[in-house]
C-alpha cells in the first residue's frame, strides 16, 4: 500500500464495501471514489477527516500507512491530570455518531462518588467496560486511544485519552 489511492482501496475492501457504498457514506460520487483508488485525484482536505474517521483510523495513518502507536506511557510527573479528557465515540451501523468529550476529573470524581457510566449511543458494549480500570491505568501514565471495540451488531466504540 504505497500510495493514497491503495490505502484508501484497502480500507475500503477490508470493511467489504464497495466503491459505490463509500461514496454514498461520504457523500461523493463513485467515478470520485475510482478516481481517488486510481490515483487520478485525491480527497479534498476537508473529506481527509470524515474518511479516517469512517475507516476508524488517523488521518496519518490515511495519508502516511503508518499506524500511529495507540497508547503510550507518559511519565505521570509530565502531565496534569485536570487537563486530560478522556474522548468517547460510538458509531452505529445505521449511521449514528456519538461524541463525548469529558474531563478525566469529572470522570474519576464520578466513579469515586459510586456513579454509573451511562449507556451511550444506545450500545450495550459501553456498559461492560471497566472505567474505574481505566482511571487507575491513566493515572499510571496510560495515554491515547485505550479501548477499541467492534460489538456483534457492527458498532464501534472507541475511547482515547488526551
Amino acid at each position: 500500500m504505497n500510495t493514497l489511492g491503495q490505502r484508501i482501496a484497502a480500507f475500503r475492501k477490508e470493511r467489504g464495501l464497495t466503491q459505490d457504498e463509500l461514496a454514498v457514506a461520504m457523500n461523493i460520487s463513485p467515478q470520485a471514489v475510482s478516481k481517488w483508488e486510481n490515483d487520478i485525484s485525491c480527497p479534498d482536505i476537508t473529506a481527509l477527516g470524515p474518511l479516517a474517521d469512517f475507516f476508524h483510523i488517523t488521518i496519518d495513518e490515511l495519508l502516511r500507512g503508518e499506524a500511529a502507536a495507540q497508547a503510550r506511557m507518559v511519565p505521570t510527573g509530565q502531565r496534569d491530570l485536570n487537563k486530560v479528557l478522556m474522548k468517547v465515540t460510538v458509531d452505529s451501523p445505521d449511521g449514528d455518531k456519538v461524541r463525548v468529550n469529558l474531563p478525566f476529573s469529572l470522570i474519576k470524581a464520578g466513579l469515586e462518588i459510586g456513579m454509573q457510566m451511562p449507556q451511550v449511543g444506545g450500545s450495550e458494549s459501553l456498559k461492560e467496560i471497566d472505567f474505574s480500570a481505566l482511571v487507575r491505568v491513566v493515572e499510571q501514565g496510560a495515554m491515547g486511544k485505550l479501548v477499541e471495540v467492534d460489538d456483534a451488531g457492527g458498532t464501534h466504540i472507541d475511547i482515547w485519552v488526551e
